[in-house]
């Protein structure tokens, strides 16, 4: 058994069945549902979210794109965003970390590589620039898993109840 080709398996099987999941909770919300909140944060504040630790922590690795988060943006009371917009970004997010997860699955020798070393210092994030690709994917499990659940706890709370599609 190859341990680094059965951690990144379990990990795609996680990101994709998030994935799943919280786009089916999206899917069953009204425009409002997105934008409204009982407490600061709102779906629309934690797709964003999700969104930007993608963006600051997968996509300045695989697309070479400089790290433009603007965490506190994601944060703003009032955030604006479609229901639409709000599908898109999270499957976009999702897709980048399931597009990382695949190259790394085809090169399991990255786990141990420093992706960060000679990028500018991350912002706002819970690694640093010496981190290997695998803690950096460890902290990306908690992090999406913990927000997806605010997700769908949020969309429960609107809707009383949601009807799941299981393949």
């Amino acid at each position: 058994m190859d341990i680094a080709f059965e951690l990144i398996e379990s990990m795609l099987v996680k990101f994709r069945s998030e994935k799943k999941w919280t786009l089916q909770a999206l899917e069953q919300l009204s425009e409002e549902d997105i934008t409204s909140s009982p407490t600061t944060d709102s779906i629309a504040n934690l797709v964003a979210h999700i969104s930007g630790a993608v963006h600051s922590r997968i996509e300045t690795i695989l697309l070479d794109i400089p790290d433009t988060r603007d965490r506190e943006r994601e944060f703003e009371k009032g955030l604006e965003m479609s229901k639409e917009q709000a599908i898109k970004m999270t499957r976009d997010a999702f897709d980048i970390i399931i597009q990382y997860l695949e190259r790394l699955q085809s090169n399991p020798e990255l786990l141990m590589t420093q992706p960060f070393l000679n990028l500018p210092t991350l912002t706002y994030s819970q690694v640093n620039n010496e981190t290997t690709a695998l803690n950096l994917m460890i902290a990306m499990v908690r992090e999406v898993h913990y927000h997806t659940g605010q997700i769908i706890y949020a969309a429960k709370m609107r809707k009383g109840q949601l009807v799941w599609q299981y393949d």
